[in-house]
Formats: structure tokens, C-alpha cells, sequence
């Protein structure tokens, strides 16, 4: 007969010997991952480092760059480039019709990802994540249509007998009126909804984990407290995230990534604006405008609590938010009934004390 290995005081603390009931089995561990799943995790770690840089940072180097550089190119003339040509492919075919391509890749992202979250609850993926883009959209047309009312109202054209912006352009003259940079606030604008939109892909790996260990709770009818946030899931929920989990997520990552370039070429051209395009004034403001709008959307208004829309990310669990803090005791002060001298976690805490020892503490 094998005889049982002895453990000291010391193991007895740090170890404790459990026994699998009958029955039940081992908890599963993670799979083994593919070689071009590592790939492309390793992708979408690049794309979630350019995305998700300090927003606060981006913005102020926004502003800094609306105001600085385009003071310097009022003042000087920088060099020609491809970029100063208006009809160059990426004006023509991105920044030109930007919001299509800011709706083309966030849409089908926003519904994938809260469809996968809110395990299909179509009530919910509309009123408070699809309504983000409606009313990004209204802004979007507000602002712009704002824009071109105050240059053709207020504007005249280098040709007295013409007061009208569209005749003044057809007959080849020009209309010097006060034109905000609808191409700074869309890219401006479109580059901030991007990245709040993309903030969903935040903790997308984890919830693998949490399929994988709420199904191996229930199947052994796990009762005990459990810190999985799928624990409230029903069943018809639970099957529906796992099947949209992993049929989606090749995709939501090829739109991650596809919203990473979008973004990192609208970063481009604003630079290419900036220097070539509208006077400091027009600039600065049409980029004021649209940080003061994302700012009131996602900072201020999505963020209220039981307001719509709510935040990217949210559904029926919580699984992009940060770890909570492990536990800490809580010590109390324990204070000695004689001469009113105080402890703290038993000891004395003055060294004259050192030697006193509690009556209660007395064995």
C-alpha cells in the first residue's frame, strides 16, 4: 500500500487538495490556436494600437494642427504634390463620399458585433446601437448642409452683376464666401465615430472563455456562485451567441481592419486639407464643430444610464470591461481597553506596547 505524501504547515497554507465529484469531469481548457488565427490576432493587435491611441492625445493634436499648420500654410506655400490636386483618387473616391464609406464598413461591424452581444435581440441591436449611426448621419447632414448655407448666403461673387453662387460658378468666376471645411468635419468626425464604433472589438477574445466555461458549467449543473457573465443567459441566448461568436468573428475582424486603413487614409488627407485647402479660420472651425459633436454623443449622451443609445459593446453581458480589482481584506483597528492604547491587526502599535499582550489574545 502506497502510503500519502506528508505536507507541512507551509504547504498546508499555500495548497488545498480538492477531489473531482464522480461524474462531473475536468473543466475544458482553451484550444489550441491556428497558425492563421495567431496571424490575424496579431493583425488585429496592430489595428487596435492605431486605433484606440490616447483619443484625448488625438484630438488635441487635431486641434493643434487645425490651428498651427494651417496658420503657417496661409502664411507660406508649400510645395505642389499629388495630394494638392484636387481630382486625385483618394478625394475623388474616399473623402468625397467619406460618410458612404464610414456607413459602408461601420453598419455591417455594428451589426455583427451587437448581434453577437445581444445574442440576437433585434428590439435591442436597433434602438441602442444602430440609432448611433442614424444620428451620426443626421449630424452629419445638419452640419454639412449648415456649412454651404453660410457660404452661399453669405458670399458674393468676383463679378458684380451675379449674386447667385450657382450662376457666379457656371460662368466661370469665382465665389469668395465664407466656405467652412465640410472636408475637415467629415474627416474629423468619421475618423472619432470610427473609433468609438470599433471599441467593441474591446475584450472580443474573452468571450470564447466564457462560452466555453458556461456550457461545462451547466452540463455538470453547476449551482454554485459563478463570476461567468453568461450565468443570467437562457439557453435559446447562450446557443445563439455561441453560433454567431464563431461563424462572425472572421468578419468583424476583416472590418476592424478594414476600418484601421480607412481611418489611418482619413488621418492623410486631413493633413493633405490642411496644408493645401481653405484659410486657418474655415478649418479650425469645421473641426471644433465635430469634436463638440462627438464629444456631446459619446462622451455626455450615450453614456447616460438607461438612455438610448447606449455605448458600443453593450448587450445582455458585460465582457469589455476592464477586470474587476481582486478583493482585498479589510483589517479593523482593534483598540485595547486598557489605558486606551491602540492595535492595528492585533500588534501594538506603540513599542512600549510591545510586550503587552491582550487579555483576549491570550491562549
Amino acid at each position: 500500500m502506497t502510503s500519502r505524501p506528508s505536507f507541512n504547515n507551509k504547504n498546508r497554507m499555500n495548497y488545498k487538495i480538492q477531489n473531482e465529484p464522480e461524474g462531473k469531469g475536468t473543466k475544458p481548457t482553451r484550444e489550441a490556436s491556428s497558425v492563421l488565427e495567431i496571424f490575424a490576432l496579431m493583425i488585429v493587435h496592430i489595428c487596435k494600437k492605431i486605433l484606440f491611441f490616447d483619443t484625448n492625445l488625438k484630438i488635441a493634436v487635431y486641434l493643434g494642427a487645425l490651428f498651427l499648420l494651417s496658420l503657417i500654410a496661409d502664411v507660406l506655400t508649400f510645395p505642389k504634390s499629388y495630394f494638392s490636386r484636387s481630382d486625385n483618387v483618394f478625394n475623388q473616391y474616399f473623402v468625397k463620399i467619406g460618410w458612404f464609406w464610414t456607413l459602408f464598413l461601420t453598419v455591417p461591424y455594428v451589426i455583427l458585433t451587437s448581434y453577437t452581444t445581444c445574442c440576437g435581440n433585434r428590439r435591442i441591436i436597433v434602438t441602442s446601437h444602430l440609432l448611433r449611426l442614424l444620428i451620426a448621419t443626421f449630424f452629419w447632414y445638419t452640419w454639412t448642409t449648415i456649412f454651404n448655407v453660410v457660404e452661399t448666403n453669405y458670399g458674393r461673387c468676383n463679378q458684380k452683376l451675379i449674386n447667385d453662387k450657382i450662376n457666379c460658378l457656371k460662368n466661370g468666376h469665382f465665389w469668395n464666401g465664407f466656405d467652412i471645411s465640410g472636408h475637415c468635419f467629415i474627416l474629423i468626425y468619421s475618423s472619432l465615430v470610427m473609433i468609438e464604433e470599433a471599441r467593441a472589438i474591446n475584450g472580443w477574445e474573452r468571450i470564447k472563455d466564457f462560452i466555453r466555461d458556461e456550457k461545462y458549467a451547466r452540463s455538470v449543473d453547476d449551482k454554485s456562485l459563478r463570476m461567468n457573465p453568461l450565468k443570467n443567459l437562457k439557453m435559446e441566448e447562450l446557443n445563439i451567441l455561441t453560433f454567431s461568436y464563431e461563424n462572425y468573428t472572421p468578419y468583424v475582424r476583416a472590418l476592424l481592419i478594414a476600418i484601421s486603413f480607412v481611418q489611418l487614409l482619413w488621418d492623410v488627407m486631413l493633413v493633405s486639407t490642411i496644408l493645401y485647402y481653405h484659410i486657418m479660420v474655415e478649418k479650425f472651425i469645421s473641426g471644433v464643430i465635430a469634436i463638440f459633436t462627438w464629444f456631446v454623443t459619446y462622451r455626455v449622451w450615450y453614456t447616460i444610464p438607461n438612455v438610448l443609445p447606449s455605448l458600443p459593446g453593450d448587450g445582455l453581458f458585460k465582457y469589455n470591461k476592464d477586470k474587476p480589482a481582486p478583493i482585498t481584506p479589510v483589517y479593523k483597528k482593534r483598540l485595547s481597553t486598557s489605558n486606551g492604547n491602540k492595535h492595528f491587526m492585533g500588534m501594538p502599535i506603540n513599542k512600549s506596547q510591545e510586550n503587552t499582550v491582550p487579555a483576549e489574545d491570550t491562549r
